[in-house]
C-alpha cells in the first residue's frame, strides 16, 4: 500500500519566489517540487503529445521513490469524444510515456462536462486501454507514421499499469457505469470542485482524488478541517491496502503546493 500526494503540474509563474526559493532556476522547479510532494501529476500531455527526451529528463530529475500520474490527452477525450482513438491511443503510449519505467503511475482520463455516459462508448474504450506496460508498447508500436523516428517503444520490465477516469456528469454515477469502472479496475475519481457535483465510488484497487477548490475552483484553499476531512478520506481509502493518490490542482493562488504538504504532514508522510 503506497499514499501518493502532490500536485496536478509544476510549472506555475506565480509559485516562483513563493513555492519555489527566489532566483531557483525554472530548470530545476521540477526536482525542487518532487523535493516536497511525493508525486506530480504531468498535464502537459494533456493539451499536446510530449517527447520520449522530456520523460527521461523528469525520471531522471525526481527521487528514486517518486510517482507520476500522466494525464491522457483531450485530443482523445474532449475532440475525438473517445470514438475512433485507436490510432491517436497509439501515439499517445509511443510519445515516451513509458520512458518513466518505475515512476509510471496512473493515467488519468478527464472528460468534458458535456460528455455523457454511454456504456457502450465507454466499454469500446475500456478494452483498448493497455494494462500493463508490455501491453501499452504493443499498442505503442501501432503508431502513425508520423511518429516515426521519435516514438519510444522500449520498457525495462512489466508492470501493471493502471487508468483513472475523471467524468464531470451526473450520469456516470449511475449503476451501470459504477459496473463498467469496476469491471474493468478503472477509479472513479473523486473530484473536489465548486464547478462539478463531487460523488465518487470504489471502482478499483486504488483510489484516485482531485482537489480543485471546494469553494472556487482552481482557486480556493484548504483549511485544517477540510485537510483533515480529506486525511480521513486517505485512511478509509487505504485502510484494505488499497494505494491512493490524491492530486491538488487549486493552483491559481498558489494554494496547491501548501495544501499538499499540509496534507502529507497530517498524514505523517512529510518528504523534507
Amino acid at each position: 500500500m503506497t499514499v501518493r500526494i502532490g500536485l496536478s503540474g509544476w510549472t506555475y509563474a506565480g509559485w516562483r519566489g513563493v513555492f519555489y526559493p527566489p532566483k531557483l532556476p525554472q530548470k530545476r522547479e521540477l526536482a525542487y517540487a518532487a523535493s516536497q510532494v511525493n508525486s506530480i501529476e504531468i498535464n502537459g500531455t494533456f493539451y499536446s503529445l510530449q517527447r520520449p527526451s522530456s520523460f527521461e529528463r523528469w525520471r531522471d530529475e525526481t527521487p528514486d521513490d517518486f510517482l507520476f500520474a500522466v494525464k491522457g490527452p483531450r485530443f482523445l477525450t474532449h475532440m475525438k469524444k473517445l470514438v475512433g482513438v485507436e490510432a491517436a491511443l497509439a501515439n499517445f503510449f509511443a510519445s515516451g510515456i513509458l520512458a518513466l519505467n518505475d515512476k509510471l503511475g496512473p493515467v488519468l482520463w478527464q472528460l468534458p462536462a458535456t460528455f455523457k455516459f454511454d456504456a457502450g462508448r465507454m466499454a469500446a474504450f475500456f478494452a483498448l486501454l493497455p494494462r500493463d506496460t508490455a501491453q501499452a508498447r504493443t499498442l505503442a508500436r501501432r503508431h502513425e507514421p508520423r511518429m516515426a523516428g521519435r516514438a519510444y517503444l522500449k520498457i525495462d520490465e512489466n508492470r501493471p499499469l493502471r487508468h483513472a477516469l475523471e467524468p464531470r456528469h451526473d450520469s456516470f454515477i449511475e449503476p451501470a457505469s459504477l459496473e463498467l469502472l469496476r469491471r474493468h479496475n478503472i477509479a472513479m475519481v473523486a473530484a473536489d470542485s465548486s464547478r462539478w457535483a463531487r460523488y465518487h465510488a470504489d471502482t478499483a484497487d486504488f483510489a484516485y482524488a482531485r482537489l480543485h477548490g471546494g469553494e472556487e475552483t482552481y482557486v480556493s484553499g484548504y483549511d485544517d478541517k477540510q485537510l483533515r476531512e480529506w486525511a480521513r478520506w486517505v485512511r478509509r481509502a487505504s485502510k484494505d491496502g488499497r494505494d491512493v493518490f490524491v492530486y491538488f490542482d487549486n493552483d491559481a493562488k498558489v494554494r496547491a503546493p501548501a495544501d499538499a504538504v499540509a496534507l502529507l504532514r497530517l498524514l505523517d508522510l512529510v518528504t523534507a
